[in-house]
């Protein structure tokens, strides 16, 4: 078994995506033969959590630990060297494929009650593209006997077409910046100033920063940001539950060098603990929200 498992081609017109059965991950994003996500080879396990879904918190618990129902809650310290767990609890798990068809799937997994995390979740992800480009929808449904908080995200690493990540422009749809320290809050969130500086190309920015306040323009629907090049432009919307938007911008993709990952988060780090934007999920209600990638 390659380490992610069976490999989901799925495919309309000149759009094909490819998405993986461990951890329900986008390995692949391609417009007539041109990639709009970074890749990685199918006997390879995704570098830098690659196109992870990111259930049921995005980014980092500090310590692992939460409180819940006024019962303290200790998470598997998944990221090790930091003490903190971190992306959730289903990026090394085997999801069920479900609907399949040409251009679409649609794959099953569910949040086990475990040690951390004391209430079952069921949780799908439909990947379906079109001319358009591809669209991500995660529905939650709370399969235990009490309410429970949790957050979504995922973790692409977009590229413009055939640009250099250097030579490419990043904007945010994001108004606020929050301030971290080994990825965990140090404080409120504030305007977005200078520091870090999207005025430009990306070359010689280096990021892991938390950004919120994402908002549709006016008149608009949906949040939308941008990464444009050279030769080519991406464009990551969401449903303006994803209020939260990680940056991140590695030197080591594999083949790659310079990468950046944009992940739309319905909440910021550790908010678990802070509660900020936390989702709630009641017993046997569903919760869903949407994202997508398009060429522009």
């Amino acid at each position: 078994m390659p380490p992610t498992g069976e490999q989901f081609e799925i495919v309309s017109g000149d759009v094909r995506a490819v998405v993986t059965e461990v951890g329900a991950g986008l390995r692949a994003l391609e417009v007539a033969g041109t990639p709009y996500v970074e890749s990685f080879p199918a006997d390879a396990r995704p570098p830098r959590g690659a196109g992870a879904v990111l259930v049921p918190w995005p980014n980092r618990v500090a310590k692992g630990r939460w409180s819940w129902n006024g019962e303290e809650q200790q998470l598997a310290l998944s990221e090790p060297a930091a003490g903190n767990a971190i992306h959730g609890l289903l990026r090394h798990t085997l999801y069920r494929a479900g609907e399949r068809s040409a251009d679409a799937v649609t794959l099953h997994a569910v949040v086990a009650p475990q040690p951390g995390w004391p209430v079952p979740m069921e949780t799908s992800i439909r990947f379906v593209v079109c001319a358009d480009g591809l669209t991500v929808t995660h529905t939650v449904r709370n399969v235990g006997t009490e309410p429970v908080p949790f957050g979504v995200g995922a973790h692409p690493y977009i590229r413009a077409g055939g640009s250099a990540t250097d030579d490419s422009v990043l904007t945010l749809a994001a108004t606020t910046l929050l301030p971290l320290e080994g990825g965990l809050p140090i404080g409120p969130a504030r305007p977005i100033g200078g520091d870090p500086d999207l005025s430009g190309v990306l070359r010689g920015t280096e990021l892991d920063h938390a950004f919120g306040g994402c908002a549709p323009a006016e008149g608009d629907t949906l949040v939308r940001h941008r990464l444009t090049g050279p030769e080519g432009g991406v464009e990551l919307w969401a449903e303006p539950v994803f209020g939260w938007v990680q940056v991140f911008t590695p030197d080591d993709h594999p083949g790659r060098g310079r990468a950046v990952a944009v992940e739309p988060m319905t909440c910021p780090p550790d908010a678990l603990n802070s509660g900020t934007d936390l989702l709630t999920v009641d017993p046997g209600q569903t919760w869903s929200g949407s994202w997508g990638i398009r060429a522009v």
